[in-house]
């Protein structure tokens, strides 16, 4: 059975840094891709930064580019988020997740398989 799991969520002000962490247990056959989304109250889930397991790449959504960085340590079965220059339009759940079907649009969070219970990210201005 897979399972993901999120820590490193917390409050923090405008400006500051957090490291969020996802660890997975389980095998997870044919992963394409890890991502990781977030959800405000009210708000459709959205992907914010992705890497694709073959080949190391990755993707980020545009408000987050240049501040936010996504790795893994395969050693450590654990995917990482490195959030620098937070700003208070960064506060929501934020989710990690698996995908098995081929690659495609990263961002596209009905097509991953897996998914942890999230972790709150607050910043205050």
């Amino acid at each position: 059975q897979v399972q993901l799991v999120e820590s490193g969520g917390g409050s923090v002000q405008a400006g500051g840094s957090l490291r969020l962490s996802c660890g997975r247990s389980g095998i997870i056959y044919s992963s394409s891709c890890l991502g990781w989304f977030r959800q405000r109250p009210g708000k459709e889930r959205e992907g914010v930064a992705a890497i694709a397991t073959r080949t190391g790449s990755t993707y980020y959504t545009a408000s987050v580019k240049g501040r936010f960085t996504i790795s893994q340590d395969n050693a450590k079965n654990t995917l990482y988020l490195q959030m620098n220059s937070l700003k208070p339009e960064d506060t929501a759940m934020y989710f990690c997740a698996a995908k098995t079907t081929p690659f495609g649009d990263w961002s596209a969070h009905l097509t991953y398989k897996y998914w942890g219970l999230g972790t709150q990210v607050t910043v205050s201005s």
